[in-house]
């Protein structure tokens, strides 16, 4: 059974940084090639925000976080990191770690991430920006 578990959130002041931590375990097979951060804000559906893809390590940002998230992917203890700063109170919300074997596809063709691509979910971290 793959368990991803999340770490790191909290509640910053607006121009803040947080570090999220996605840790893998559990029969995760390193084939899933696409691990990716998701979050929910009350009241809004769930978005993919930032992905890891493919041998090559390629990286995927929604516009509303790009030049401030960094994701990185370390195969070497099976974690996905999202380093987050410049943070605004629209980034507050539910952050979720999620892993499935293709997203390239939903990226290509969409532009974005899609929940259906994801088999393997964490419980998520909240991530609460202050004004």
């Amino acid at each position: 059974q793959v368990s991803l578990v999340e770490s790191g959130g909290g509640s910053v002041q607006a121009g803040g940084s947080l570090r999220l931590s996605c840790a893998a375990s559990g029969g995760y097979n390193r084939n899933n090639h696409c691990m990716a951060w998701f979050r929910q804000a009350q009241g809004k559906k769930r978005e993919g925000v930032a992905a890891v893809y493919g041998s090559s390590h390629t990286t995927y940002y929604t516009e509303a976080v790009k030049g401030r998230f960094t994701v990185s992917r370390h195969n070497a203890n099976d974690t996905l990191d999202l380093q987050m700063t410049s943070l605004i109170p629209e980034d507050t919300a539910m952050y979720f770690c999620a892993a499935g074997p293709n997203c390239a596809r939903a990226i290509q063709a969409f532009g974005r991430l899609v929940e259906v691509d994801f088999a393997h979910w964490g419980q998520g971290t909240q991530v609460t920006v202050s004004s």
